[in-house]
């Protein structure tokens, strides 16, 4: 038989989910558990906002005022990823 293939995940949902791990250093597997996603899904979308700033894409983000115009990782990791989070991610941070 097919694999079940889900739809993708949207933008706000794998923001918060990074943030979680990033903000609260969780691990990305445990994280990925309770939000009931393979574990290697969160470590790319980790993986790749750490490298260009969001998870979206595999291209860098352009530089922004919010995000120091091209800094590091450290500068983005304060203030880079959007504040609002949907389908109850942040709620998880807190638990």
């Amino acid at each position: 038989m097919g694999s079940k293939k889900k739809p993708p995940y949207d933008a706000e949902f794998r923001e918060g989910a990074v943030r979680i791990v990033v903000e609260t250093g969780r691990l990305a597997g445990e994280v990925a558990e309770e939000l009931g996603i393979n574990p290697g899904t969160l470590h790319s979308w980790v993986s790749r906002w750490r490298r260009n700033g969001t998870t979206s894409s595999d291209r860098p983000a352009p530089p922004t005022a919010a995000s120091g115009g091209g800094g590091g990782g450290r500068v983005r990791e304060a203030g880079g990823l959007a504040p609002e989070v949907g389908h109850g991610v942040m709620r998880l941070a807190s638990a």
